[in-house]
C-alpha cells in the first residue's frame, strides 16, 4: 500500500475513534499489549533478521537500541497497559464560564486527528506512539527507520490485530512500507491529512522535519544535556549521578553529554570522575568513557583534549565532554550556548545555588541533586511518551497524552444575537 493510500485511509477512520468512548479506546490499548504478547515469537524473528542486516553497520551502542528480546516486548506491553489505565485526556473540561448575556461557553479537549511520526531504529516507539494516540483518540501513521522495518512491522500487525478484537478500524494505525527518505518527505508535506508530525531521532532527523515540513511539527528529540558539579556538591553523589546519566544507556537523548565541574572542586572532583568512568569499568571489562576535556580539566587528569564541537555534540556513546567554570553563572552561561535545551542538572547541597540554577536555565527539564535519566514519560507518571519536546509552543518536554490534544470551545445560548 502507497504512504498515500494510508493517509486517506487512516484521516477518514480517525473521526471514528474520536467519538469512541474512554472505555473501548482503553480495552482496544489493553487487546494491543495482549496481543504484542501472543506475537512474541514472531516479533523477535522479524527482530532477528533487523539485527543481522545491521550488523557492520551500525554502532554496539545503536545495535543495542534495535535489539529486541522477550523483556523488552513484555516491558512494551506492560507501557501500554500503563497507558489504558491512565485517566480519560478527552472527558475532563478545561474551563467554563457564563456571560453576562447567558451565553455557556466551555472549553473541552479534542484530540489533534491524524499523526504522523517519523522516527529512528527503535522498534519499541512504534507501540508507544500507537498507545499514546489510541488513547488520545487520534489516528497515526507512522514510520520507522529502515534498520527496525521488520520489527516494526511485527509489532504494528500484532497492534492492529488488537483493534480489530476491539471492534476498532485496524486502520487507526499504520506503519510505512516505504523506507526511502521519499515516505518521509511525503509525510512532512501531507496538508490536508497530517494534523501534527512528530519527528523522534537524531538532529539529522528532526532539522529536515523543521526545514521542510508544510504540516505542523513539534521539535522533539536531540539531547545535549548537561550536569553541573557545583563547588558544594556532594562528590559521592555527584560521581553516582553523573554515571548513570552517562553509562546507563548512553544511545539515549536523556543520557548526559557534558559534565560541567566548578574549579574549585575540580582537583578533588575529576579523579573520581575518571576512576568510576574509566578505570573501574576497564577493570570490569566494561567499555570505558572517553573524557575530552577543557585546558583545565587536562591539567588535572588524563584524557583526550576536548575540540571545537565536543560542546556542540550529541555523542550518544560512552564519550562525555568535561568543562571547568569558576561559578554557578559561567555554568548557566554555557549550557545557554551549547544546550538542546532538553534536561540539565545542578549537584550541590547550597540550595541557593541550586534555586539560581532552576531558575535560570532554559530547558524542559531541570533537575537538582538527580539524574537526567528521568526525563522519560514512564518516570513522569505518563505511562509512555511520544517524544520529548525541546520547543515552547503546544508542548515541551515528555509528551503524553495531554499534548496530543488540542481543544474545541462549545456555546450554548438561549436565542442570544450580537
Amino acid at each position: 500500500m502507497t504512504t498515500l493510500e494510508m493517509l486517506k485511509k487512516a484521516k477518514k477512520a480517525a473521526p471514528s475513534l474520536a467519538s469512541a468512548g474512554n472505555e473501548t479506546r482503553s480495552l482496544a490499548l489493553r487487546l494491543m499489549a495482549e496481543e504484542l504478547i501472543n506475537e512474541t515469537g514472531k516479533i523477535l524473528d522479524a527482530n532477528k533478521i533487523d539485527i543481522k542486516a545491521a550488523e557492520g553497520r551500525i554502532s554496539p551502542v545503536m545495535t543495542d537500541r534495535l535489539r529486541l528480546d522477550e523483556k523488552r516486548i513484555r516491558g512494551m506491553a506492560d507501557g501500554i497497559l500503563d497507558v489504558a489505565a491512565l485517566p480519560d485526556p478527552l472527558s475532563k473540561t478545561i474551563s467554563s464560564s457564563v456571560r453576562p448575556n447567558g451565553l455557556e461557553i466551555k472549553k473541552v479537549p479534542v484530540p489533534l486527528g491524524l499523526i504522523a511520526i517519523i522516527y529512528e531504529s527503535r522498534p519499541n516507539v512504534t507501540s508507544d506512539a500507537a498507545a499514546l494516540c489510541i488513547k488520545s483518540g487520534n489516528a497515526c501513521i507512522l514510520r520507522g527507520g529502515k534498520e527496525a522495518f521488520n520489527s516494526s512491522f511485527a509489532i504494528t500487525c500484532a497492534l492492529k490485530k488488537g483493534l480489530e478484537r476491539a471492534g476498532l478500524n485496524s486502520d487507526l494505525v499504520f506503519l510505512v512500507e516505504d523506507t526511502t527518505r521519499a515516505s518521509s518527505y511525503e509525510l512532512m508535506n501531507a496538508v490536508g491529512y497530517v494534523d501534527a508530525l512528530i519527528p523522534r531521532g537524531g538532529a539529522g532527523l528532526i532539522n529536515a522535519c523543521i526545514e521542510n515540513a508544510k504540516v505542523p511539527c513539534i521539535q522533539t528529540g536531540t539531547g545535549i544535556c548537561h550536569i553541573y558539579v557545583d563547588k558544594d556538591a556532594d562528590l559521592s553523589k555527584a560521581v553516582s549521578i553523573v554515571n548513570n546519566a552517562k553509562t546507563s544507556r548512553p544511545s539515549v537523548c536523556n543520557a548526559a553529554e557534558c559534565c560541567i565541574v566548578h574549579r574549585e572542586i575540580a582537583s578533588s572532583f575529576l579523579p573520581l570522575l575518571k576512576e568510576e568512568l574509566v578505570d573501574k569499568r576497564i577493570e570490569k571489562g566494561l567499555v570505558p568513557v572517553e573524557l575530552r576535556l577543557d585546558e583545565y580539566a587536562g591539567g588535572v587528569i588524563s584524557g583526550t583534549p576536548a575540540g571545537e564541537c565536543d560542546f556542540d555534540t550529541e555523542f550518544l556513546d560512552y564519550i562525555l565532554a568535561v568543562k571547568t567554570v569558576g561559578s554557578t553563572e559561567e555554568a548557566v552561561g554555557h549550557i545557554a550556548l551549547h544546550s538542546t535545551h532538553h534536561s540539565e542538572s545542578i549537584i550541590t547541597e547550597n540550595t541557593a545555588e541550586a534555586e539560581k540554577f532552576l531558575n535560570l536555565v532554559d530547558s524542559a527539564a531541570v533537575y537538582w541533586n538527580a539524574s537526567t535519566r528521568f526525563t522519560d514519560g514512564g518516570e513522569f507518571g505518563l505511562g509512555c511518551e511520544m517524544g520529548i519536546s525541546t520547543q515552547k509552543l503546544h508542548a515541551r518536554g515528555p509528551m503524553g497524552l495531554e499534548e496530543l490534544t488540542s481543544y474545541k470551545y462549545i456555546i450554548k445560548g438561549n436565542g442570544q444575537i450580537r
